[in-house]
C-alpha cells in the first residue's frame, strides 16, 4: 500500500470525495491490472484510478500552484543570517530556559535550524503552504470568498498582500490573498466577535509561540489603537526572524519581542488582558503548555485565545500534536470556556477551505 500510496497516478481516499461505484464502473479505458488493484485497495478503504480522471477538486497537488514571492528587501539576505549577532545572542539567552521548555514536541533544535529564514512566509516550519488539499489553489479561493462574505470589519480590503519573504499568493476577487493574510483575517474576526478588540484602546496581547510576527503585524497593521502586543517565544530563530519582520513592517513602538525567560517580568510590570496561541501549543509537551499556563494565571490574564492544529481531527479536540487533550488542562489552571467556533461556519467551506480548525477562547475563572 505504500507504493499505492506514492504512486504519481493513485490518490487514496480518506474520506475525500469518494467516487461512487456507478461512476468508477463508467471508467471503461481502465485497464485490466488497474481494475484488479483496485479490487484488491477497496479492501484497505482505497482506490486506484489514473490521475486524469480525477474533477480538479478532488486533485491533491504537491507542489502550490500560486506565486511565491522572491523580492524581498536587499537587506534581508544580509541580515537575516545564522552568523548575525542578534540570534546568537538569543540563542545564548535562551540556552537559560527552564528544562521543561527545552523538552520540544515538534521544536527541536535540529528542527529550528531547518527553517529558511530569508523567505520565512513561504511555505515553512512556520506557516505550512502545501502538501493537501487544503492548502492549494481550490482553498485559498474558497477562502477569500467566505471572507468577502463575513468580514463585518471590511479588513479584506483595510490589509494587504505583498508576497514578500517567499510568501504563496494567489488571486481573488481582484486582490493578492495568502494564507497569512486569510488566516489573520478569520482571527481577528473571532476575537472582535466575542471582545469588541476593535474598538478598544489601551488593549495589550500576549502572542506566546508568536512565529514570525504573521498575527502581531496584522493586527497592529488593523487597529491603531492597540497599545502594545508582545510576541513571545522559546525558539531563538522564530524570536530573531519575528523582531526584523515586525520592525521591517513599520511597527516600531508598539510591539516587543519578548523571551520566555522575560516572562514574568513583562507580566508583572504590564496589564496584559489577552493572550493568544495559534497553532503552536499543539507543538509543546503539555509540560511546556502548564508552564505557560501558570505564568498566565499567576498574572491575572484574563483571556486566552487557542487554536490547535488540525491534524485528524479538524481542530474540533484540543489535543497537541502527540494526541494528548489540553483542555482539561487548561480548565485546571483556571480558565473556562468562552467560545469555540469552527474557522468557516459554512460546513463545506470548514471541508474544503483553506487549512480548516477552530477556535477557542477561554475566560479565567478564579
Amino acid at each position: 500500500m505504500d507504493y499505492l500510496n506514492n504512486c504519481a497516478d493513485v490518490r487514496a481516499y480518506h474520506g475525500f470525495c469518494p467516487l461512487s461505484e456507478e461512476r468508477f464502473d463508467s471508467l471503461k479505458l481502465i485497464a485490466p491490472l488497474s481494475r484488479l488493484i483496485d479490487r484488491g485497495a477497496r479492501q484497505f478503504g482505497y482506490r486506484f484510478l489514473p490521475k486524469s480522471f480525477l474533477d480538479l477538486y478532488q486533485v491533491d497537488v504537491d507542489e502550490p500552484s500560486g506565486k511565491s514571492g522572491d523580492d524581498s528587501p536587499a537587506d534581508a539576505a544580509v541580515y537575516l543570517q545564522r552568523d548575525n549577532p542578534r540570534l546568537l545572542e538569543l540563542g545564548r539567552l535562551y540556552a537559560g530556559l527552564d528544562e521543561t521548555l527545552k523538552t520540544p514536541l515538534v521544536w527541536t533544535d535540529e528542527y529550528a535550524a531547518q527553517t529558511d529564514l530569508q523567505h520565512f512566509r513561504g511555505h515553512s516550519a512556520w506557516v505550512y503552504q502545501k502538501g493537501n488539499l487544503n492548502l492549494g489553489e481550490r482553498a485559498h479561493l474558497l477562502a477569500a470568498y467566505f471572507v468577502l462574505a463575513h468580514d463585518e470589519l471590511k479588513l479584506f480590503e483595510g490589509l494587504s498582500e505583498d508576497g514578500l519573504f517567499g510568501a504563496i499568493t494567489y488571486t481573488a476577487a481582484g486582490h493578492k490573498v495568502s494564507r497569512d493574510l486569510l488566516d489573520s483575517i478569520l482571527e481577528i474576526g473571532f476575537l472582535d466577535r466575542h471582545l469588541q478588540i476593535a474598538s478598544r484602546s489601551g488593549l495589550k496581547v500576549l502572542d506566546i509561540g508568536a512565529g514570525y510576527g504573521r498575527l502581531a503585524d496584522r493586527m497592529l497593521s488593523a487597529f491603531p489603537l492597540l497599545s502594545r502586543y508582545f510576541c513571545a517565544d522559546a525558539i531563538p530563530e522564530s524570536s530573531f526572524v519575528c523582531e526584523y519582520y515586525l520592525q521591517f513592517r513599520g511597527h516600531q513602538g508598539r510591539f516587543k519581542v519578548i523571551p520566555a525567560t522575560e516572562i514574568d517580568e513583562l507580566l508583572a510590570a504590564e496589564n496584559v488582558e489577552l493572550a493568544i496561541n495559534i497553532h503552536s501549543f499543539s507543538e509543546c509537551t503539555l509540560n511546556a503548555v502548564k508552564w505557560w499556563l501558570d505564568k498566565l494565571v499567576a498574572h491575572r490574564v484574563k483571556h486566552f485565545m487557542i487554536v490547535p492544529n488540525a491534524c485528524n481531527h479538524d481542530g474540533r479536540m484540543l489535543w497537541n500534536n502527540a494526541g494528548e487533550d489540553m483542555q482539561p488542562l487548561i480548565e485546571q489552571c483556571g480558565y473556562r470556556l468562552v467560545a469555540r467556533e469552527p474557522k468557516y461556519s459554512d460546513p463545506g467551506i470548514q471541508k474544503f477551505g483553506l487549512n480548516p480548525t477552530w477556535f477557542w477562547l477561554f475566560g479565567l475563572a478564579i
